[in-house]
């Protein structure tokens, strides 16, 4: 890692052990319903990862471990890395309050193999990770290193095109280009959970295409089994997105011309 990449993880981790405090009470988490048994995970993932019980099942970049958490519930054997201590204590906290078996293990995705020992069955990674990491081409083995023979990565994230816009802006403006390798910086009001928060947010991300991802995969062995793209979001990213019967969120009808989502899984052979 470059001297200047550790910069901005620094910032990151900063801005992320802050958020942790605030969204570990929010709405949006709603982790008093958690508690009482609700998942956290959506449809797309439950249904294109399949059956993870007796699995064993890597979680990166899983903020405060809920989704590991709700993996452990159906049977899966989770280890959960995020750089953020703070995430990764109430990760512990929230384990220990379920009795449930997850490892929580404080950790750069860069540091993953000098951090995490063994393979697994599972690597997965969703909804907003991408966007943190500057070198795909290490992550993609980072992901095949940590699989077994035969093992399963699954990742659901916002499309490229959605990082597109900046929606510091209202409505939010098409300002990004879809490849740029130079990290982009904001700074802002609190946080996705709570825009009133008392927090001033400073990250630094990365935009990334399909092309780079799928490249990133395959150059590491991986065979690609699907690539699937989603006009519905479980999440309501925009401004004035049309909910749907089954309660997912689209863009209004007028403004629907892109994907908001989209999944990859693949194999190691």
């Amino acid at each position: 890692m470059n001297d200047i990449n550790k910069k901005y993880f620094e910032v990151n981790k900063d801005t992320w052990d802050k958020k942790v405090g605030i969204h570990s009470k929010s709405e949006f988490y709603d982790v008093e319903g958690f508690l009482k048994g609700k998942t956290s995970l959506n449809n797309y993932e439950l249904e294109e990862l399949g059956d993870v019980k007796g699995k064993t099942l890597l979680h990166l970049q899983c903020h405060f471990g809920q989704d590991t958490l709700s993996f452990s519930r159906l049977g899966a054997k989770c280890t959960g890395i995020d750089l953020s201590s703070e995430g990764i204590k109430q990760a512990k906290l929230l384990n220990d309050e379920l009795g449930l078996d997850a490892i929580f293990i404080e950790s750069n995705l860069y540091d993953v193999p000098k951090n995490v020992d063994g393979k697994f069955d599972v690597v997965f990674t969703s909804y907003g990770v991408i966007g943190w990491l500057p070198d795909l081409k290490t992550w993609g083995e980072i992901i095949s290193r940590k699989l077994k023979s035969g093992g399963v990565f699954y990742l659901i994230e916002f499309h490229p095109i959605v990082w597109m816009f900046d929606f510091l802006q209202t409505p939010p403006k098409l300002t990004y280009p879809y490849l740029q390798s130079e990290a982009i910086y904001e700074e802002y009001k609190g946080t996705y959970t709570n825009k009133d928060a008392d927090i001033i947010s400073k990250e630094y991300g990365w935009n990334h295409g399909l092309g780079e991802v799928i490249t990133a995969l395959t150059d590491a062995g991986l065979q690609i089994e699907f690539l699937h793209e989603f006009e519905k979001s479980p999440y309501n990213s925009f401004p004035e997105m049309d909910k749907t019967e089954d309660g997912m969120y689209v863009l209004k009808e007028n403004q629907r011309m892109f994907p908001l989502l989209y999944s990859i899984r693949a194999i190691k052979k």
